[in-house]
């Protein structure tokens, strides 16, 4: 059984270690943060059956379970509720083109317009924003933006501008006095930034929508096709990760040359055990760690367990309050949003 353990603890320091290495410097290193939950687990109930039966080799558990205590941290939090909490309102969605349910075997569901308007949210994001101009109750841009009273900044990646187009959106209950782009990829991939005049301050808030993890969901019902496949999903999961560190160094250098509190959300999708991850962790404070409740899962399609939605913020910008919208089935991304107040 020590061997086991001494053996474990190899693993996880591997394991755990691969969150510092990026995606270009080793070979799909990026891979191996998936499986930190899992032997974070395995070293867990491997101390507790060592220490029940009062074994000596309980501390080698023990000590790899200290080493990875980061990684339970930003797993679940546990933060009181704060919904009557006042200050600055964000709200990050990736609305999935407005057209999940229809997508999905069902019909286009209006409910999320109205659902979007309602909500107190000062400042709001958009991926995969689809703007209808042939349509009034598709054109997104006057239904979210003119109509709701709100500023909006929408910036095209594909399409056609006078008819129909996807791409990034940022809208503002607030001034937009500056806007731009930092980078776009390919259909609704990309970063978007602008900076909002709040209270006598100006606030930078970053919309990004990385590089997906191109994980087919729908092949993952089945044994057989996850057989046939997971080699093929193996070398997407690797390109995804190499081309969302080479997106954040963009970003990194963005943010260094801002004059600006920052607020960074959108739909990452990187779990929280990447390097990525991490990366911003060392420049931004993460929302759901400030004052999260639960797991905090974004996905609302078979890999339900998946964070890849964040809201991150500058040290000067206090959380006090982060909400999952578990309940808004509209898309196969639930909404987040977080409430911050501004440090003197």
């Amino acid at each position: 059984m020590k061997f086991i353990a001494w053996l474990l603890f190899i693993v996880s320091l591997l394991i755990f270690g691969s969150v510092f290495i990026r995606p270009e410097d080793f070979p799909y290193v990026g891979l191996l943060p998936f499986f930190i939950p899992l032997i974070w687990l395995i070293n867990f109930f491997l101390f507790l059956v060592l220490f029940i039966a009062w074994k000596k080799s309980a501390w080698i558990p023990f000590i790899a379970l200290c080493i990875g205590y980061r990684f339970l941290e930003i797993s679940f939090q546990w933060h009181p509720k704060n919904d009557d909490a006042e200050g600055l309102k964000v709200l990050s969605y990736n609305v999935h083109l407005f057209d999940y349910k229809r997508r999905t075997g069902g019909k286009f569901d209006p409910n999320i317009f109205s659902w979007i308007q309602d909500h107190p949210a000062q400042i709001k994001a958009f991926q995969e924003f689809y703007q209808d101009n042939t349509s009034a109750s598709r054109n997104a841009v006057d239904l979210l933006g003119e109509k709701n009273n709100r500023e909006i900044y929408y910036e095209i990646i594909e399409g056609n501008p006078k008819r129909r187009s996807f791409g990034l959106a940022i809208s503002s209950s607030f001034p937009i006095i500056n806007q731009g782009k930092v980078f776009d990829n390919s259909r609704t991939n990309g970063a978007i930034f602008a900076d909002i005049l709040y209270e006598g301050d100006t606030i930078r808030i970053y919309n990004c929508h990385l590089e997906s993890m191109k994980i087919e969901s729908d092949k993952l019902d089945e044994l057989e096709e996850v057989k046939a496949n997971y080699r093929q999903t193996l070398k997407k999961l690797h390109e995804g990760s190499l081309n969302r560190s080479r997106q954040v160094s963009v970003i990194e250098k963005h943010i260094e040359s801002c004059p600006y509190p920052v607020i960074l959300m959108g739909d990452l999708n990187e779990i929280p055990y990447s390097n990525n991850y991490f990366r911003l962790s060392d420049i931004l404070k993460n929302a759901f760690e400030g004052a999260g409740r639960g797991f905090g899962f974004t996905y609302n399609r078979i890999l339900f367990f998946l964070r890849i939605d964040h809201i991150f913020a500058s040290e000067k910008l206090e959380p006090i309050q982060f909400e999952t919208h578990q309940e808004v089935d509209y898309s196969d991304h639930y909404p987040i949003s977080a409430t911050f107040l501004i440090k003197d």
